[in-house]
């Protein structure tokens, strides 16, 4: 036992390259609170991050509780909003955290509200919500890291301008979806996406790398941080980078 036992973050500060007062600095949102949204919120608390700011618009239930350590079975009970729960649990975390958390979806948010932020981690189930995050942060120059999973599969996504970006790794499929989402309007049509499936250990590690990756960029070693799609699969134990080319018929390269 000794000082050194005494700070927090000790251990961490013996990797040289990871740049603290950047970190304590940085100004991160955070789009999404759910089963992602939990294990990269408790990841930045603990990693030293002390200014976050949260968006969901979704209460807690449930079948949210196998996968999500910041929420309480009281908190489903009650419907209590993610975004609320999520800002005060962590701040118990680290007291000395600044957390602002909004309730709203993050496309009423207004044009400049990601401009200030330093990056930004996408924790989100739906791709409309995504390629919305995606294109703003590439307009505004500003980091973006996607995170998502589907059952043992997962994968992770660095953003930064002038490089590739999600929409650029998007398909024909992925476009059929939203165009069915955004078709299906009316009081007698609804669209209905299913529900992916999700378990907590793909979740742990995807959100691990999405910190990782989120530390480089904050700490100056963009050098290091992945270039391409980070690919998880874990009934086969394995990951792999999986190129993701630039589409220079994006609409997000075309307007920059």
């Amino acid at each position: 036992m000794g000082a050194h036992d005494d700070d927090m973050h000790d251990r961490a500060k013996r990797i040289a390259w990871l740049d603290f007062p950047a970190i304590e600095k940085a100004k991160v949102l955070i789009v999404g609170a759910g089963a992602i949204g939990n294990e990269t919120l408790k990841n930045l608390a603990l990693a030293g991050y002390r200014n976050i700011t949260i968006v969901d618009m979704d209460h807690v239930v449930k079948s949210n509780l196998s996968r999500c350590v910041l929420f309480t079975q009281l908190d489903a009970g009650e419907k209590r909003l993610k975004a609320e729960v999520a800002a005060e649990r962590i701040r118990v975390m680290a007291p000395e955290m600044r957390v602002a958390f909004h309730t709203s979806r993050i496309q009423e948010m207004g044009d400049d509200f990601i401009r200030g932020h330093d990056i930004v981690l996408g924790c989100l189930d739906n791709l409309e919500t995504r390629l919305h995050v995606n294109a703003h942060c590439y307009a505004a120059k500003v980091p973006y890291i996607d995170a998502a999973t589907d059952g043992f599969v997962g994968k992770v996504l660095a953003v930064s301008p002038p490089g590739a970006c999600l929409e650029c790794g998007t398909n024909r499929t992925h476009s059929k979806i939203i165009q069915m989402r955004f078709s299906c309007t009316g009081a007698d049509v609804s669209f209905h996406a299913p529900k992916m499936a999700a378990e907590i250990t793909t979740t742990s590690v995807v959100a691990a790398v999405q910190v990782r990756e989120a530390l480089k960029f904050t700490s100056g070693r963009r050098e290091a941080v992945i270039s391409n799609m980070f690919y998880y699969n874990g009934l086969k134990n394995v990951s792999d980078i999986l190129e993701v080319p630039l589409n220079p018929s994006c609409p997000n390269h075309l307007s920059s």
